[in-house]
């Protein structure tokens, strides 16, 4: 399960838990970049419960959409990730090295406020 809403005129927030399949993809890609269109200086919190790979195909719809989604991505300047995961924290704040601009930074599940204070940046 993948969920996007728009929490206010300069917000997503997203949820992850479980498996993507290639419709799944397509449909939060196509939601993301719909909702991101009108965003500026924006803020994303991203909280991942559950992590399965996505399916090969899933990647490649992402993999096919990439260079749309790092243009859109510049309209943001912070990226919260929510997991208990490690390696996914880890993975997360590594790709914030990837687009310029976007500061991404990884919590855990239960540092809500936490994040929600840097996302506002207190």
């Amino acid at each position: 399960m993948l969920k996007i809403t728009k929490s206010g005129p300069n917000r997503l927030d997203l949820e992850f838990q479980g498996k993507i399949t290639t419709e799944d993809m397509q449909e939060i890609l196509d939601e993301f970049i719909t909702l991101s269109k009108e965003i500026e200086h924006g803020k994303i919190l991203y909280t991942i419960y559950d992590f399965d790979f996505p399916s090969m195909d899933a990647i490649m719809v992402k993999l096919s959409r990439l260079p749309e989604l790092f243009g859109l991505l510049k309209r943001f300047d912070r990226m919260a990730i929510l997991t208990n995961k490690t390696w996914l924290q880890k993975i997360a704040q590594f790709e914030g090295f990837l687009v310029p601009g976007l500061e991404i930074k990884a919590f855990d599940l239960d540092e809500i406020v936490e994040a929600e204070a840097w996302l506002s940046g207190q």
